[in-house]
């Protein structure tokens, strides 16, 4: 028609992408890392482990004395399903957690976010459920979502995971004719609730999902750093082991640049993940393994693991030290006993999202909880890290932030709920021009 508009479009190739790109988009996480990065920004954002507290030089030298004398081989190809010699480690190290299991049943993977790419290819169709706790860790809702799966939420409470959430939202998803195929957890230090599964529940939530015939994915990074006794054991620790498939990896007891993370897999599932993995990235680096493997035969890797504890307890108490003192009422949050982040949850009529923008500006970041849902919940809470910045660091990061809630509620006092969401969109700038 004439003195019609041309059509517009940013990207060439839209048309041609697969369907499944749809599903594809930027984490809360990965979109706030140029801001939260820079200095003058507290971050309690991003869960980057304190690598500085590693002995580096040590560390050094023994990549240096690996590259001297068995350079040839780490720079070379590898098998597809990991190095035995680490793979016999990675057993050891899970069996302080009461997992026993063969080096023949273990996957090394591109850190454990590969494994749940390799895990979720395997099993899931297109609109296919996977049950997941309510919130969930961003980074397999996005394998999830690229995968076209449909989550379904189970809630939470401070004890963890809700056993009789879990057999409504089977029987829910039944109900609609459709079959769950695996339930998704963190049962230790959750990322993002900062809860953990209770010993007693854990036996529970096994058996339940044993009668329905579903498999449980227990996703475990954090499980040797708790602060009050020793590790609880594992899911994967209480029996029917072909009904369990475990995740793991040395991002936080070690180092995350070195990307190295496993599989514990029933011998089928197994094959097949090596399979995926041929696929996919032909075999994990030697090079970072044999690094991995190194430091776990010649330092004092547990003591190692003490050292970090003790640090990210103190940090701990002073994220929830300062919250008890600094922020507003009707804001409550999580008491983690290990790992790495609290879960807060702002007073009525708030949302952290759009509460986002203003809190750059005050030169603090934190991460919004509707990133940690599939389907738009979270709107009131937010994660918060502690393992990074040191703890006069965080004390101010929540001074900061008690600041932005109480501006926040004197807009909502002043304007109301739809009145403050405006005036926020027209007065503040985005994160990225903050």
């Amino acid at each position: 028609m004439a003195g019609a508009r041309p059509t517009v479009t940013f990207d060439a190739f839209t048309g041609r992408y697969a369907q499944r790109t749809a599903g594809m988009t930027a984490s809360e996480i990965r979109a706030l890392f140029a801001v939260a990065s820079r200095p003058e920004v507290v971050s309690l954002a991003g869960g980057m482990p304190y690598t500085t507290a590693l002995p580096l030089d040590a560390v050094g030298k023994l990549m240096s004395d690996l590259l001297a004398t068995r350079g040839a081989v780490a720079l070379q190809y590898g098998s597809g399903q990991g190095d035995p010699v680490l793979r016999e480690h990675i057993c050891e190290v899970m069996a302080l957690e009461g997992v026993l299991g063969s080096p023949d049943n273990v996957t090394v993977t591109v850190g454990s976010q590969q494994a749940l790419d390799l895990i979720t290819r395997i099993f899931i169709d297109p609109g296919d459920v996977i049950l997941a706790e309510a919130p969930s860790y961003v980074g397999a809702l996005g394998t999830f979502a690229s995968y076209q799966a449909d989550v379904v939420h189970v809630p939470m409470d401070d004890k963890g995971l809700v056993p009789e959430a879990l057999r409504s939202a089977i029987a829910e998803v039944k109900g609609s004719g459709r079959t769950a195929k695996f339930l998704y957890t963190i049962p230790n230090f959750h990322n993002p609730a900062g809860t953990s599964l209770a010993d007693a529940r854990r036996d529970e939530v096994l058996q339940i999902c044993v009668e329905a015939g579903l498999l449980v994915v227990e996703d475990n990074p954090y499980g040797l750093l708790g602060f009050e006794g020793p590790p609880t054991p594992a899911i994967r620790a209480r029996g029917d082991e072909e009904n369990v498939i475990y995740l793991g990896s040395f991002s936080k007891t070690f180092a995350p640049g070195l990307r190295v993370g496993w599989v514990l897999a029933p011998h089928a599932v197994r094959e097949k993940l090596v399979l995926a993995s041929e696929a996919s990235v032909l075999c994990p680096p030697a090079l970072n393994q044999m690094v991995v493997t190194e430091y776990l035969a010649t330092q004092d890797w547990q003591g190692q693991v003490e050292v970090f504890k003790g640090i990210y307890q103190e940090r701990r108490d002073a994220m929830l030290g300062a919250l008890s003192s600094m922020m507003p009422a009707g804001t409550t949050w999580t008491h983690p006993t290990g790992g790495f982040y609290v879960w807060a949850t702002l007073p009525e009529g708030l949302d952290a999202k759009v509460m986002q923008p203003r809190a750059i500006t005050a030169r603090v970041a934190y991460v919004p909880g509707i990133g940690f849902y599939a389907d738009g919940q979270g709107k009131r809470e937010l994660r918060l890290s502690y393992c990074f910045p040191e703890p006069a660091r965080i004390e101010e990061g929540v001074r900061r932030l008690a600041g932005v809630v109480e501006a926040e509620l004197e807009l909502l006092a002043t304007f109301g709920p739809t009145l403050t969401d405006r005036v926020l969109g027209a007065s503040t700038p985005s994160p990225g021009l903050a």
